[in-house]
């Protein structure tokens, strides 16, 4: 069923006057209505704008795969400009993986497209009586059956449709979203994954097979905008840390985290390997065929590999930095072309690589400690053939693929026998590959996220990153030892701004590459952006709206009954001390246990004091020490409306 709007006209402020579209697949019915600018100017945008949405749309009533549960596309003020690197959008649901609050996020041209075609978000709701997908033109979608593509994996999905839709843009989700696995993706332009909390299970639930937005005319931006533009392009490529990306991609990472031991191996029984240079970002070069770029980024941080033949013989994009630690060092694997195949097995069938590589190592850790075993696969470490069989066991529901695709903390309740202290996890999603007993700022960071374990989602990078200037800035009251990235000094302080920021590029739809993480760009330059596009901000407004965001993200979950024992990290950061060799290539080769082997505990080491750094950063967010907001904070934020939720 169609349904136009005929008198939509977002074209003389084409950044302010959007569509939000409202998709029932249950009574294949779509209803558009223009965007309650009031709303979304008050959450600034994407990110911002879904979290209002999915909290006013559901509860604790609702379950992940109920038809009331609306999966939310949404772009931003800037998504589709040609501000630098914004090519963003975000999907928000209640996530199958937590079951609490859940997004993802993804680049590529997906998102600048439905962008160009009217649409601030996408609403779909229901369950389609059968396989639909939707075709989204200027101001107008339409339902379209799905039944010869379900069962496909999503690149067979692009091309089909894309040969049928020509010059569109393509997301789609593939077997793994199809079975409702609970750590599926959602895939756009090939391999341009919004991977995180399992939102491709929401997309399969609802029969919704893909989203496809066909090319339309890019709006005509204002001249005081274009100019802006040239400068912060001009900021973003003399920036030295943004030029390291450029030149090696997220792969450039490995040999520092490796030698300073943030480099999580064998499910972070160690933090270190004795082949990095087998992983890192040269050995990748190898592969290199080609680089590409996200929409209007000057970056150009990603990489097309091909493997020339063999039995790992593919082509893919990527692998990036947490990828290629997911595959490889996690679990003790120095063979980087079975990386690059199992980085094209996910993005096929959809599903997270940061959760696969994670699961995969908690399987491994299991089988060292005796608790399971497979038919077909050692489930060895390092084992090549285990790691590529569990991939497609999982996205089948296949054997003990089934047991494993629910995450691992669903499976070590299943398996019992102390399996929970190998799954390593916070609120239910797997951890992203930084060591918490090393990096404390990221460490902080995945237990406060209130979608789960996460990089992103503060992404404090100032510390380890070595951006002295920017701390000095910033933080100057903590010099020199906020610095030191094993020191917990400021550490709170970091965690608390980051989120925030990170709150602004999810909202604005920027990547974090020309911001949070290189600081290329600071808030008060994206305000600059919205003033040019007459919506008036400074650096310290959206801060506070980005604040405000957290906010009601983190009361989403505290209606949903989480609270401070929900940010704990696992046991084995908090007692297990992690001891850092000087000479990693020859200290761990010499010291490293075999496949079946258990690493001794180390005496003297590293551990996390988060229960203190919660207890600060709490304090800091005007949360109690349960770290639930207090009444007055969120009257403070304008979010008054919430209040009763307290109780």
């Amino acid at each position: 069923m169609n349904r136009n709007l005929k008198n939509a006209q977002w074209h003389a402020k084409p950044l302010r006057a959007g569509l939000t579209a409202y998709v029932d697949l249950s009574e294949n019915n779509v209803r558009i209505e223009q965007t309650d600018l009031k709303v979304y100017n008050k959450f600034i945008g994407s990110r911002g704008y879904a979290a209002k949405l999915l909290y006013d749309m559901s509860g604790p009533a609702t379950q992940p795969f109920d038809p009331e549960n609306p999966l939310i596309f949404s772009t931003g003020l800037l998504t589709g400009t040609p501000w630098p690197t914004a090519s963003r959008y975000h999907v928000t649901s209640k996530s199958p993986l937590t079951g609490s609050y859940g997004y993802a996020n993804s680049g590529g041209f997906f998102g600048p497209a439905l962008r160009h075609a009217g649409f601030d978000a996408l609403i779909i709701t229901g369950i389609a009586a059968s396989p639909k997908y939707l075709l989204i033109t200027e101001n107008e979608i339409e339902i379209c059956d799905a039944d010869h593509l379900w069962g496909k994996i999503t690149h067979e999905t692009e091309e089909i449709l894309q040969e049928r839709h020509p010059k569109s843009r393509v997301a789609s989700i593939g077997p793994a979203g199809e079975n409702r696995i609970p750590i599926a993706s959602i895939i756009n332009d090939l391999n341009r994954a919004a991977a995180r909390c399992g939102l491709g299970a929401v997309m399969g639930s609802k029969k919704l097979k893909a989203i496809v937005v066909e090319r339309i005319k890019k709006p005509v931006y204002p001249d005081e905008f274009r100019a802006l533009v040239k400068q912060v392009i001009r900021k973003v490529n003399e920036n030295p840390y943004a030029r390291n990306f450029k030149r090696w991609g997220t792969p450039a990472v490995i040999d520092p985290k490796n030698m300073i031991g943030d480099l999580p191996a064998r499910n972070h029984q160690l933090a270190q390997v004795p082949f990095g240079d087998q992983v890192n970002a040269n050995a990748v070069e190898k592969y290199v065929v080609a680089k590409k770029a996200c929409y209007a980024c000057p970056i150009k941080c990603s990489r097309i590999s091909r493997i020339e033949q063999g039995k790992f013989k593919c082509e893919v994009e990527g692998p990036e930095y947490e990828t290629i630690d997911a595959f490889g060092p996690m679990l003790w694997n120095n063979d980087m072309e079975a990386i690059i195949f199992a980085n094209l097995l996910c993005n096929q069938f959809g599903m997270d690589t940061i959760s696969t590589g994670g699961i995969i190592a908690f399987a491994m850790e299991c089988r060292q400690h005796g608790l399971i075993k497979d038919e077909d696969l050692s489930l060895d470490w390092g084992d090549t053939d285990s790691i590529i069989g569990l991939i497609k066991k999982m996205a089948n529901e296949e054997g003990i693929g089934e047991l494993l695709s629910k995450g691992v903390k669903k499976a070590a309740e299943k398996i019992g026998k102390g399996a929970e202290h190998f799954a390593l996890h916070v609120k239910g999603m797997e951890l992203p590959r930084q060591e918490p007993r090393i990096a404390k700022a990221f460490g902080l960071g995945h237990g406060t996220s209130n979608r789960g374990a996460d990089h992103l989602y503060a992404l404090p990078t100032i510390d380890i990153a070595g951006h002295f200037k920017v701390a000095k800035k910033l933080f100057p009251e903590f010099m020199p030892d906020f610095m030191e990235v094993t020191s917990e000094e400021g550490k709170p302080e970091l965690v608390k701004f980051t989120e925030a920021f990170s709150a602004i590029a999810d909202s604005a739809g920027i990547c974090k590459f020309s911001c949070v993480e290189t600081y290329a760009l600071y808030p008060e330059d994206i305000a600059d952006g919205y003033n040019a596009l007459g919506v008036p901000h400074s650096g310290e407004s959206l801060l506070e709206a980005g604040e405000r965001i957290v906010n009601l993200e983190r009361m989403y979950n505290i209606r949903e009954g989480l609270n401070r024992k929900d940010d704990l990290l696992p046991k084995r950061f908090l007692t297990e001390r992690l001891k850092i060799r000087k000479d990693p290539v020859n200290d761990i080769s010499r010291e490293a246990p075999g496949a079946g082997e258990k690493i001794p505990a180390s005496k003297e080491g590293h551990l996390i004091n988060e229960e203190a750094m919660l207890d600060r950063y709490y304090r800091l967010r005007g949360w109690d020490s349960n770290g639930i907001p207090t009444a007055e904070k969120l009257k403070s934020l304008e979010l008054d409306d919430l209040i009763p939720d307290l109780e």
